[in-house]
């Protein structure tokens, strides 16, 4: 069985952790996703109950016209006190966890939030269920945190060292995992492929400007 994780499209806001819909370019990830794609031959999309990655799910499946469920499991991690902020009064308000999530010792929970092991233990039993479903290619929209601390999991990982795999998690990239029955584990066989995006600088995250907003 190999479960296809897609970080969502580009969100219309740059706020932390806003539920917003997708912006024109998010769209344009969604659909270079799901055509990319087409050749897996997709049985199921699974995705966040979150707006964005319920519309990258909806637009990638014109593609493939599958099941689509939707799992509130599958949420981006919660940043807490943080949601709503921009990046820059993120960084002046809580300066003093941010130098200490760069230390990476401890898997911290953002403050009124929660840390990667809250993730993987609401995330992990979605996983199971697909894994029991019967499907063979499947497809699961979710966010950057979500694939971080899940694939920090699977690969054994001090959960601490999550923010480690793929610093830019491209929206619309794919991260691959194969699971094994008879092992009951999730194999890791890729990461953060954006191929179907390098043709657009605009639409990898170094090309998101803030008129796009």
């Amino acid at each position: 069985m190999k479960l296809y994780l897609i970080r969502h499209g580009r969100q219309s806001s740059k706020l932390c952790n806003v539920d917003v819909d997708l912006s024109e370019a998010g769209f344009r990830q969604a659909a270079l996703v799901g055509e990319r794609l087409v050749p897996a031959k997709i049985d199921a999309v699974y995705s966040s109950d979150l707006l964005r990655a319920v519309q990258t799910a909806q637009s990638a499946n014109i593609y493939w016209n599958v099941e689509h469920f939707v799992r509130p499991g599958l949420r981006e991690i919660s940043f807490g006190d943080m949601e709503g902020m921009t990046d820059a009064a993120i960084a002046e308000q809580y300066r003093d966890f941010k130098r200490e999530q760069q230390k990476m010792e401890r898997d911290l929970a953002y403050p009124g939030g929660e840390c990667a092991g809250d993730v993987v233990a609401r995330a992990l039993p979605v996983f199971e269920e697909m894994a029991r479903s019967g499907y063979r290619r499947v497809a699961v929209v979710t966010h950057g945190g979500v694939i971080r601390s899940l694939i920090a999991y699977f690969l054994g990982m001090d959960l601490a060292k999550w923010r480690m795999l793929a610093v830019d998690l491209e929206n619309c990239s794919i991260s691959e995992l194969d699971y094994h029955e008879d092992t009951g584990r999730f194999y890791v066989e890729r990461l953060n492929d954006y191929a179907h995006l390098e043709r657009y600088p605009e639409l990898l995250r170094s090309g998101w400007v803030d008129e796009e907003n």
